[in-house]
């Protein structure tokens, strides 16, 4: 969503997989323009992308960089998929480039782009933002490819990520690949007689769009019966794409433990979760899914009344405007992954917010969005004890510190908002052009 809303404002060509598979051989980039945007999209081999995409990507990079190595696994022939689908790309894309153009690649399924494009004999100016953390190297030298990850990623102009300790941490697996004097300094490295640019651009939000989209979605029937449904309870907020890395399991035997501790809030609140499936065919993500389901119903047949449910659990998805409605609605958001690069349902929940009666945002400090929204209240999504605290003081907060506090976030957001992150990398990767 982020992206798509920087293209619009930038103009230019989408490319990438288009979700269609395949069993046979792809053919050419599919041209397309939609609402102002210029697609060119391909097919993939359904075997291929199943190694490449649930295999090494999510089943290897995903959760080390997200600092779980007992959910990561590699396998050589994924790492295989994943190359060869990164150079199919590239030979799809290098026919489309035009001398002036400048290519900025997203996230951690095209780390190798750049240098497949190099080989190709592509020269003009390339970027790469990566939206998950970067790992320290000693996490890192888990994957048994991580040198020629490394070695990949450098072959890019502008390298960005989410925020300082990310980049900081690819510092340190740089010098391990390459000796400690390829660090220049904060911003740069040298890599044999090529300058590599590297920063900080967290990413953001489009507030004003927010807003108006959450106004507007508030009066809806769909938003209204959710209201109505409350009956004058407080509605407290989760919105998370169903996955380990969202701390979900820790997450809800946290406020079973906060109506343990605070049992005076039992009837008065309701907790909705918004969790949409995904990677359904990587087995960890059933057995959260599992989890999950037992622990609502644990705590549902513990707490319940005839007229409350404390837990509402829902797998499915709801259009964007839809839920900035349901977000605005919300006295307290929870925003609590065990680790994210940044997180923009957090930025989403505060730009929704009625600035005259602003909800509470409880954020994680293992979040990249806790580097910038120090007003939330951060909690250890570890400690069941913090997060039922947090939620207890949030949900008793005066309208005049909720109202300081979210004038605070709101200035943070307006500061990196989408268009800034995207203004910004776009300088960078234009500067890099201009010195070579």
């Amino acid at each position: 969503m982020g992206i798509l809303s920087a293209l619009k404002g930038t103009g230019g060509l989408w490319f990438g997989w288009g979700g269609e598979l395949t069993e046979q051989e792809p053919g050419e980039a599919a041209l397309d323009r939609r609402e102002g945007v210029n697609y060119a999209t391909i097919e993939l081999r359904r075997e291929q992308f199943l190694r490449y995409y649930g295999g090494f990507a999510n089943g290897a990079l995903w959760p080390l960089f997200h600092y779980m190595p007992s959910k990561f696994r590699f396998q050589p022939e994924e790492y295989a998929a994943y190359e060869d689908v990164n150079r199919q790309f590239a030979r799809k894309l290098q026919p489309l480039l035009k001398p002036d153009d400048i290519v900025w690649a997203h996230d951690y399924h095209l780390i190798p782009l750049a240098c497949r494009l190099r080989e190709l004999g592509v020269r003009v100016p390339l970027g790469f933002f990566l939206h998950i953390p970067f790992p320290y190297i000693e996490t890192l030298r888990v994957l048994p490819t991580f040198s020629e990850l490394v070695r990949d990623l450098v072959a890019y102009d502008v390298i960005g990520f989410q925020t300082q300790s990310d980049l900081d941490s690819f510092f340190t697996a740089a010098a391990h690949v390459f000796g400690r004097q390829c660090v220049v300094d904060e911003g740069h490295l040298n890599i044999g007689d090529r300058t590599v640019r590297c920063g900080v651009f967290p990413i953001g939000v489009d507030v004003d769009a927010i807003q108006q989209e959450a106004i507007a979605a508030r009066a809806s029937e769909v938003v209204q019966r959710m209201v109505d449904s409350l009956s004058g309870r407080k509605l407290v907020i989760g919105v998370d794409r169903l996955d380990y890395s969202k701390g979900l399991v820790e997450r809800f035997t946290a406020y079973e433990r906060f109506l343990e501790m605070f049992p005076d809030n039992c009837g008065r609140l309701t907790y909705l979760q918004i969790a949409p499936l995904s990677r359904k065919d990587v087995p960890s993500y059933a057995e959260i899914r599992g989890a999950l389901e037992q622990a609502a119903g644990r705590t549902n047949g513990r707490f319940a009344d005839t007229d409350w449910t404390p837990i509402r659990y829902l797998n499915r998805n709801f259009a964007h405007n839809v839920m900035m409605g349901f977000l605005r609605s919300a006295h307290v958001g929870l925003v609590t992954p065990l680790r994210d690069g940044m997180n923009l349902v957090a930025k989403e929940y505060l730009a929704a917010q009625d600035p005259h009666d602003p909800g509470v945002l409880v954020l994680s400090t293992l979040a990249g969005a806790a580097r910038e929204l120090t007003s939330a209240l951060q909690i250890n999504p570890y400690d069941p004890r913090a997060l039922g605290h947090a939620l207890q003081t949030a949900l008793h907060m005066s309208l005049g510190e909720r109202r300081e506090r979210h004038a605070q976030l709101l200035e943070t957001l307006r500061e990196h908002s989408i268009h800034a992150w995207a203004d910004r990398f776009m300088a960078a990767l234009r500067a890099s052009k201009a010195e070579t």
